[in-house]
């Protein structure tokens, strides 16, 4: 099934994609999740559209990933959320709550499709988190979670 790509899918593509993939990931995952829109003939111009606001948005060349990389590097993630007398929190921390708090530590802004989270943090601590800035630059960054 041929389907454009709406959002970044890792492994597959990026927002404005035109890709081929089998006929039950994309009507039970893609496109349930909003990650794509099936590929019709006048979806052309949604994928002109989709490709103007992605450049917009992107960081277009590696200096400038790599400036942004220097800043991420220099900022220490700090966020405080409410938790158990175990350590475990009420909940999860999750790739919008990395990524504002990048914004509140004092870092660039950076969308919350980009941070990666190997697993759910769940627990207090110090935790990594990826960032992918652009298809060739990537940068961890330490999170420490804290009791609130």
């Amino acid at each position: 099934m041929k389907i454009i790509l709406t959002h970044e899918v890792s492994g597959l593509g990026t927002a404005g994609d035109v890709v081929d993939v089998k006929d039950g990931y994309a009507r039970n995952y893609l496109v349930p999740r909003g990650f794509a829109i099936r590929w019709t003939k006048g979806g052309e111009q949604d994928v002109a559209q989709i490709r103007r606001a992605r450049k917009i948005h992107e960081i277009a060349t590696i200096e400038q990933a790599n400036e942004v990389k220097a800043k991420l590097e220099a900022v220490k993630v700090r966020l405080a959320v409410r938790s158990g007398d175990a350590g475990r929190l009420f909940g999860s921390v999750t790739q919008a709550d990395v990524a504002s708090a990048i914004e509140t530590a004092g870092g660039p802004k950076v969308d919350k499709r980009r941070v990666e989270l190997g697993s759910p943090i769940k627990t207090l601590g110090a935790h990594e988190a990826t960032v992918r800035l652009h298809p060739e630059v990537s940068v961890k960054v330490n999170v420490e979670v804290v009791s609130a």
